[in-house]
């Protein structure tokens, strides 16, 4: 396959759909779950699709696509065997991150990416017709005013500012047997010295992203 040309000044050389394939192949075997059929090829075209409209949109700081690999794909698909329930609320999801990679693999839940960005509530709506993932729903809307009527199983969120904040965004969507997913980075110690009266938190994860020399955390919360 022809390689594609970067024209990001952080970029310095080409990779090809085929090079994109190998990288997922290697960490993506690494992963305690195994992934349906034909997903590869769907994170591979993901990759090229955030690449090409973050020329123009600057959807994210991560230039190099070699790096989408483990720092938005695997990053993201590393939190899989803590979804509960089957609708998933994606909280602040910016370029599609983590909805789009869990999606990819739970054809049978139910993922509603929410951002208040309409670039990239544009750039997520054009991920799912080209991947052509039926169970996401992409809504273009702040938290505090968005509402589903029969509540979410779990919210996820991978940069949505405090868990203070999370939690009061999206204390009125949550289903009774809720839970609220928070990635982070480093530990979280004064976040969590600030968790709102009525709800607590479950436990922490260290998650080791394969590929990714980096600390991740997922704090799991619910109502108390």
């Amino acid at each position: 396959m022809p390689s594609l040309r970067k024209h990001h000044r952080h970029q310095t050389r080409s990779v090809s759909p085929h090079e994109l394939q190998l990288l997922l192949e290697k960490d993506l075997d690494a992963l305690p779950f195994s992934l349906p059929e034909g997903s590869l090829d769907q994170f591979v075209d993901f990759i090229l699709l955030l690449d090409k409209w973050n020329s123009v949109y600057n959807l994210t700081s991560v230039r190099d696509m070699t790096q989408m690999v483990g720092r938005h794909i695997l990053d993201s698909l590393i939190v899989n065997p803590f979804l509960h329930g089957e609708k998933i609320l994606d909280v602040g999801c910016g370029a599609g991150l983590p909805g789009i990679p869990l999606a990819i693999i739970n054809p049978d839940k139910q993922f509603t990416l929410l951002d208040s960005n309409q670039k990239k509530t544009r750039f997520v709506q054009q991920a799912k017709t080209e991947l052509q993932l039926d169970n996401v729903i992409v809504v273009n809307e702040r938290v505090e005013e968005f509402n589903m009527p029969d509540g979410v199983n779990t919210v996820i969120a991978r940069a949505f500012s405090s868990i203070e904040n999370l939690i009061s965004g999206v204390d009125h969507l949550l289903a009774d047997d809720a839970e609220i997913l928070a990635m982070k980075g480093t530990y979280p110690m004064a976040e969590l010295e600030n968790i709102p009266q009525g709800f607590k938190m479950e436990k922490i994860e260290t998650l080791d992203v394969p590929g990714l020399d980096a600390e991740r955390h997922l704090v799991m919360l619910s109502r108390s």
